[in-house]
């Protein structure tokens, strides 16, 4: 039997008939091995569908430059829940107060903030964006002595409080070296200011303070925004977080 050949011959065998009977026989493809399932991990993205339920935290907000309290509510999603991802994530926030002089910008917060916990990934940095808000007609002070520059700087301290309970920000606390300075500090600058009474005050006599509990005279700490910061030696030093302009 003929065979044209139609294309140009690179090489060639001869094929034996014992080659033919040595020719392996075709057997079917084993199946590929079956992976291991991977977990899914979901993730916060704009796609993501509000649950019926949400867990959310209320607090409330009382300033001196607003008649009525507001009230600031941060709803949670629970991303993974019952897996070793679980973790929760802020997904709206809502701002109610009684006064509406401030209703425009107050619903117009709420919407874009939302937007962005919905956006997902890192979202802490609103707080910080929030809490450099300053009121052109000055700030206040909270009570506890703590200064606000802006109700919008509130409302960003709310929120960073939020996300330290769910875990999303870590506060550093001091530790008991940190703790102790500050502590010596604190005595030895009561002891200067009221040298007559430091043997007392040592047995526990009370001294007079400010509204957060720190000398009459202290100024405002540019770090922790507390009235805690009092010379010491020619150097301002904070004795609530322990800040010193000296280093």
């Amino acid at each position: 039997m003929a065979i044209k050949i139609e294309k140009k011959i690179k090489g060639y065998n001869v094929v034996k008939p014992e080659d033919k009977a040595a020719a392996p026989v075709a057997t079917p493809a084993a199946p590929a091995a079956k992976e291991a399932p991977k977990a899914e991990v979901i993730q916060m993205h704009e796609s993501l569908e509000r649950p019926e339920t949400l867990i959310g935290s209320t607090y409330k907000i009382k300033s001196p430059l607003f008649e009525h309290a507001l009230y600031v509510t941060v709803n949670d999603i629970v991303l993974n829940a019952g897996t070793q991802y679980e973790q929760r994530r802020p997904f709206e926030i809502f701002i109610n107060s009684k006064n509406m002089d401030h209703f425009q910008w107050i619903v117009a917060l709420t919407r874009i903030t939302s937007a962005v916990f919905r956006k997902g990934g890192d979202v802490t940095f609103l707080v910080e964006e929030m809490k450099a808000v300053f009121d052109p007609r000055g700030g206040y002070f909270k009570a506890g002595g703590v200064y606000m520059p802006s109700i919008v700087a509130e409302i960003g301290t709310v929120i960073e409080q939020h996300m330290k309970m769910i875990g999303l920000i870590h506060d550093p606390e001091l530790d008991e070296s940190t703790r102790k300075l500050i502590a010596e500090k604190r005595a030895a600058y009561e002891a200067a200011a009221n040298p007559k009474k430091a043997a007392p005050a040592a047995e526990g006599s009370a001294e007079p303070t400010n509204a957060n509990g720190f000398p009459p005279g202290a100024t405002l700490c540019a770090k922790c925004n507390t009235q805690a910061l009092v010379l010491m030696d020619g150097c301002q030093t904070c004795l609530n977080c322990g800040y010193s302009k000296c280093g």
